[in-house]
């Protein structure tokens, strides 16, 4: 039973495509999520269209795409998506209801709209059904594939998933803000006794300090909130375009200091569900 995790994209806001920038990676949010015969995809950043090359080359059919929100940095790479041109390919796209559009479909047709992108939504030539969801629906994927829903403190709202498969489970909590003194206690139940949760981990204490009410949180939170719910794994997610990689690098030692099951998101790295190593441990490369 395969069930796997390849980040695509790990960087939130901005894409950074700068040297100093590479150990971590610069694209943004888009992971590969393998359960069985399945591929999901969880949001369509700039890293989705290396995802989408991957996808051609070892000619997957079809696909489904879980969006946690609109942004633009969370949508920014559906447009170079190139397997959404090929007619054998098929796509169901999930987001939450937004408000004045009927589906994430309006959304996606008017970001390829002129005078904004030269190419419309209707050149993609893959078949796609656009599905709305509300936090705290599930969806049951035949065999044994279940995701779960929970709504996530967000401007405009978003989504957050948790993936359960052969037993394991894989939380994406992006992008979300916590209020001090409060665990969020939607988080909490989607993220109880998960093996891997990837958490908004955006600033630090002090940064957050100045950007109350921007919409993201720091590893600190995260690290409350995996130690509540007995969760095995925080994978700190959606790293600001400022910190580099000997920034990251700094973080990532604070908060493994903090929580031995501590580990900072890099873009082409892959989780093996059913094979992790022990906590604390190194995850492993492409």
């Amino acid at each position: 039973m395969e069930f796997k995790v390849k980040f695509w994209g790990v960087r939130g806001t901005f894409p950074c495509a700068y040297a100093s920038h590479l150990a971590y990676g610069g694209n943004t949010s888009c992971i590969e999520v393998t359960a069985g015969d399945r591929t999901l995809i969880l949001d369509a950043g700039t890293g989705l269209r290396g995802l989408g090359k991957r996808l051609l080359r070892d000619k997957i059919r079809n696909a489904t795409m879980l969006l946690s929100h609109a942004h633009w940095d969370h949508i920014n790479g559906f447009p170079f998506f190139e397997t959404g041109y090929w007619p054998d390919f098929s796509l169901d796209i999930f987001a939450r209801d937004l408000t004045g559009c009927e589906c994430i479909g309006e959304v996606l047709t008017s970001c390829m709209e002129k005078p904004l992108f030269p190419v419309p939504l209707t050149t993609m030539r893959a078949r796609m059904a656009f599905q709305n969801l509300h936090a705290g629906d599930q969806i049951d994927f035949a065999p044994g594939l279940v995701i779960k829903t929970g709504e996530l403190n967000h401007p405009g709202g978003a989504v957050g998933y948790r993936i359960e498969y052969g037993g394991r489970a894989f939380c994406y909590i992006t992008d979300t803000e916590h209020v001090a003194g409060q665990l969020d206690q939607n988080i909490l139940a989607l993220i109880e006794g998960a093996d891997v949760v990837a958490y908004d981990t955006t600033y630090t204490e002090e940064e957050y300090a100045t950007r109350v009410g921007w919409g993201h949180s720091t590893w600190n939170e995260g690290v409350k909130l995996v130690r509540e719910a007995g969760a095995k794994r925080l994978c700190l997610f959606h790293h600001d375009p400022d910190h580099d990689d000997a920034a990251m690098a700094a973080i990532e030692r604070d908060a493994r200091r903090a929580f031995a099951g501590a580990f900072a998101a890099r873009e082409g790295a892959v989780l093996d569900l059913m094979n992790l190593p022990a906590v604390g441990g190194v995850v492993a490369a492409a």
